[in-house]
């Protein structure tokens, strides 16, 4: 062989090696895709969710299909029959009602598509395979520990008037908000030392529709018009931000927090900056914090162990029953937080700018 001829041989040669191992490193890097549907952009907690579930998928060399719904149930029902058309390999779906979805999840199960409920439980379905969440429940009982502690419930304080909001019905969590929480405070209320004066007690009564703060604000309206014009309300059980701020605007709006009227304890959920700026500002007394980085990186996890044909990491086998079968779940730990600890919890870990606090 010429040496010129060997010399464009060998060229030819490595050249060819260069682009096998370039194209194994782009196959390598696209693990396929994942379609994400996520409930709506009404709530700074889900844009979070998100944007840490596309950022952690692209970091695991996946595509990301990643839809809001905007808490239309039809329209999520059409964008994740949409989804399936594009060949996902897995779907991770924070439902907007957990029960709406069994005949989709019928035709994602037809293609060998894998379904992870994420934070929300899918119900009434055979063919969710695993749920990605916090304890829930425990979510409840944080909330009514931080309405037990600031009344001083445990020393024997009271009797004080107390007003309890419930989520949306048609979302699986709120009733294990509400249990969680009244697990704590119902004890005090048989005692007497809560007393709800409108008496509405129970997620029928006190169940919030889609998380609406306007409704909630106005139902406040209702209950300080007919049952405290001569009453003090001491505390109201909220069980997310977004609720709390509106609650919050009725109470302002009689003069709590003014003068001699003191602010009632107020709950919430999910570290909003809103709510956040209003515990600072001695409003709303807590929220509890739900690192939606560390729900991502599980939900993930389990994406990856799929993938590679494992079983995912779960800690909870016995909890989440949907109707038709046990959902293997993961649930992360919630942390309460209030004017004493929000800047160690939210800022020093890097979930929130304190620029965008203060």
């Amino acid at each position: 062989m010429k040496r010129s001829t060997f010399l464009k041989t060998l060229v030819a040669s490595v050249a060819a090696t260069g682009l096998m191992g370039t194209a194994s490193l782009v196959l390598a890097q696209d693990k396929g895709l994942v379609a994400v549907s996520m409930p709506t952009k009404s709530s700074a907690r889900w844009i979070a969710d998100g944007d840490n579930m596309v950022k952690q998928l692209k970091e695991k060399g996946y595509k990301a299909d990643l839809q809001y719904a905007e808490d239309d149930i039809p329209n999520q029902l059409a964008q994740i029959e949409n989804m399936l058309t594009k060949g996902p390999k897995v779907l991770v779906i924070a439902a907007i009602d957990g029960t709406t979805l069994s005949d989709v999840l019928q035709k994602a199960a037809d293609k060998g598509v894998k379904v992870i409920a994420y934070d929300r439980l899918i119900r009434g379905s055979k063919n969710v395979d695993y749920y990605a969440t916090f304890d829930n429940f425990q979510v409840g009982v944080l909330q009514a520990q931080s309405i037990e502690k600031a009344l001083d419930l445990k020393g024997g304080k009271g009797p004080y008037n107390i007003e309890l909001f419930g989520g949306s019905p048609d979302d699986n969590n709120a009733f294990f908000f509400y249990n969680g929480a009244m697990s704590v405070l119902d004890p005090y209320i048989k005692s007497g030392k809560l007393v709800v004066r409108s008496k509405q007690m129970g997620m029928d009564k006190v169940g919030t529709l889609r998380w609406d703060g306007a409704v909630a604000q106005a139902r406040m309206d209702n209950l300080l018009s007919a049952y405290y014009s001569k009453e003090h309300v001491d505390a109201v059980l909220s069980p997310y931000d977004g609720l709390s701020i509106g609650i919050l605007s009725s109470l302002k709006g009689v003069g709590y927090g003014s003068g001699s009227l003191k602010m009632p304890v107020v709950t919430g959920q999910d570290a909003e900056v809103p709510s956040v700026k209003s515990m600072l500002r001695k409003e709303q007394t807590s929220t509890i914090f739900k690192d939606t980085r560390e729900l991502a990186k599980v939900t993930v996890s389990m994406v990856d162990a799929m993938m590679a044909g494992k079983t995912p990491e779960v800690n909870d086998t016995k909890t989440y029953n949907n109707g038709v079968k046990v959902v293997p779940s993961y649930l992360l730990k919630p942390v309460s937080v209030d004017a004493s600890n929000w800047k160690q919890v939210l800022v020093d870990s890097g979930y929130y700018k304190e620029s965008q606090i203060k």
